[in-house]
């Protein structure tokens, strides 16, 4: 157990997005107390930040839904800070028009190996081939011809008209045709070994800060628009309102489901190993 009198610092890892930075501005600003603990900000992409995650390295962290198959034993999750897709989410797009029956076998860019987005399309279709690429750089790659399709995340989601791409599919669409449930993209994980009390402790303050930017709606948005990569204050309006709501506060019994099905799923095709979700209070 982590002894507080020795260290009070906490790496709290997230990505350099407008759905994080909004979350996380009231903690980073002072606007909630954070008690006797120091939280260090650490902005890194949800790749790095899974990667990092699989040693150990910091103590509070976004991770990629499917990133955790492989962390449950070091992490619990947190049940606050969830990015839901309720009905839309990762896109697959081209250059050309295509039909999702014409991606079997296609070379896909996508955005790491260890994110949901990758986990959901190798679901969704499970015979194509993957390019890595970092996650900002796939909209431009596949309109200069580098790969015929390529899978979103994050404000690409919304931009990708911008360079004249065309929808092929949405995971995030398929998965609620398919199940009747959100599809679960990113959570929150907690180092295990901080200890009971700790865990309660900071969950609470992690919380309080989403809480306070979901009350405090314009000033947390504004904070959070330098970091909306070519979009205007109301596309960013837009995507904080997609990953930042109901769910994030709590999953609630359908987004735990909607992770334990998610991860079942994964399994049973031989792409995660067995892993059991546990939650911290």
């Amino acid at each position: 157990m982590m002894n507080r009198m020795v260290s009070q610092t906490i790496r709290l890892g997230h990505s350099p997005d407008p759905d994080d930075a909004f979350m996380w501005w009231p903690l980073a600003a002072g606007k909630v107390d954070s008690g006797s603990w120091r939280i260090e900000h650490l902005l890194e992409d949800i790749e790095s930040l899974n990667r990092r995650a699989m040693m150990g390295e910091l103590e509070i962290t976004a991770v990629s839904i499917h990133a955790y198959a492989y962390l449950a034993d070091r992490y619990l999750l947190l049940p606050h800070g969830a990015s839901m897709g309720d009905g839309y989410g990762p896109l697959l797009v081209s250059r050309e028009p295509m039909a999702p029956a014409d991606l079997s076998g296609a070379a896909i860019a996508v955005p790491g190996r260890l994110t949901s987005a990758f986990l959901a399309l190798k679901l969704f279709r499970p015979d194509v081939r993957e390019i890595v690429v970092p996650f900002d750089e796939i909209p431009r790659y596949v309109a200069d011809g580098k790969a015929p399709v390529g899978l979103l995340i994050h404000e690409g989601q919304l931009t990708f008209g911008n360079l004249g791409l065309h929808k092929v599919a949405d995971l995030g669409a398929w998965w609620k045709e398919e199940t009747g449930l959100p599809l679960p993209l990113g959570g929150n994980a907690i180092r295990r070994d901080l200890g009971p009390d700790a865990i309660r402790e900071l969950s609470t303050i992690l919380k309080s800060s989403i809480r306070y930017a979901l009350d405090h709606r314009e000033e947390a948005l504004g904070a959070a628009m330098k970091y909306a990569r070519d979009m205007g204050r109301d596309l960013a309006d837009r995507f904080v309102g997609m990953y930042v709501n109901d769910y994030t506060l709590d999953y609630g019994p359908k987004g735990r489901k909607a992770i334990a099905l998610f991860l079942d799923r994964a399994r049973q095709a031989g792409l995660v190993p067995p892993a059991r979700v546990e939650w911290a209070e």
